[in-house]
This record gives C-alpha cells, sequence and structure tokens, in this order.
C-alpha cells in the first residue's frame, strides 16, 4: 500500500506542517474513498456515476430534512443549470428522483428520491453507517464533538477559499497546451 506522506515534499514548500500533512492526506484518501463509493452505488441503481453522485446529495439532503431545489445541487455537484437538468431527466426517467413543488412559493421545485427507490436506499448505505457508526462509535463523546468542530473548521477554510479563489490564485504564467 502507498505511504499517504509519500507526497509531503509538494506540501511543505507551500508551508504545512507534518501533522497537517497527514491529516490532509487522510481527508483526500476518504475523499477518494467516498468517489469510489459512488462508483458502486452508480452501478446499484444502473446510471453514470455523476448521476449517482446527484442521487447520494438528493438523499442525504432529504434524509437530513432540507430536500434540494436543481439549483441547490447544480452547486454541490458543480454542474451548469442546464447540464443540472439534463441529469435530472435522466434520473427521474430512472425512476430514482421525483420533482415537486412543496414551497409557498410554487415556483421552488424540491428534489426528492423517489419512494421506492428511497425504501431500499439502506440495503446499500446500511452496512457502511454500521460499520461507520461502531468505527466513530470507539471515541467517546467529547472527541467526536472536537473531531466535528474540526471538520467543520476544514469545511469552511475549504468553502472561503473556493469561493475566493480568483482573487487569491494569480492566472499560470504558462497557459495549459491542448493535447
Amino acid at each position: 500500500m502507498m505511504d499517504l506522506m509519500e507526497s509531503s515534499d509538494d506540501y511543505s514548500q507551500v508551508g504545512m506542517h507534518d501533522d497537517n500533512l497527514r491529516i490532509m492526506e487522510l481527508l483526500r484518501a476518504f475523499a477518494a474513498d467516498y468517489t469510489y463509493l459512488i462508483r458502486h452505488l452508480s452501478t446499484w441503481l444502473g446510471v453514470h456515476t455523476a448521476d449517482a453522485a446527484a442521487y447520494a446529495e438528493i438523499l442525504y439532503a432529504q434524509d437530513k430534512g432540507a430536500p434540494l431545489t436543481p439549483a441547490q445541487l447544480a452547486r454541490r455537484i458543480s454542474l451548469s443549470s442546464g447540464a443540472t437538468t439534463t441529469l435530472l431527466n435522466r434520473l427521474e426517467a430512472a425512476n430514482l428522483v421525483v420533482r415537486s413543488r412543496e414551497q409557498r412559493d410554487r415556483r421552488v421545485v424540491t428534489l426528492r428520491s423517489a419512494p421506492a427507490v428511497h425504501r431500499e436506499a439502506p440495503l446499500f448505505f446500511g452496512p457502511l453507517a454500521a460499520r461507520m457508526d461502531a468505527a466513530m462509535s470507539q471515541q467517546d463523546s467529547d472527541f467526536r464533538a472536537r473531531v466535528v468542530h474540526f471538520l467543520g473548521d476544514v469545511h469552511d477554510t475549504m468553502t472561503s477559499f473556493i469561493d475566493e479563489i480568483d482573487g487569491l490564485v494569480p492566472p499560470r504564467s504558462t497557459p495549459p497546451r491542448d493535447g
């Protein structure tokens, strides 16, 4: 297995401490694992990985009690509104998602997992949820609260950087080459 610290020399040039580099590598590994999980979800659902990633976002938001609008989904999956509409059309055609008008403002569309597949989702996500719960439950509640706070800070830092990236990162001095 590749040592997760192999790339630390690249990041030490930008001033990160070794223990922070280890955290970054583990966060990157988790992101890669999540991407791989979405590939398995796409196979299970019988759709493209981009569609499965969108479905996972819709399902997660719905389960949190805050279903997404198409615009919110577009931001989460980094697609244009037109591409998101096309993706949602595919998810609807596959009987995975339903669009509804639940708000007082009837112009607002809400995205929900179709009831039949929503009932089946625990078959896919349940075993992972049980394993993650067991792993996390090995730590006491104070530690988990500190991790929640830390990950919230990491998320806020990443979000603010993304929002400000054009003003923080200068253009490359060498334009990218074509193919």
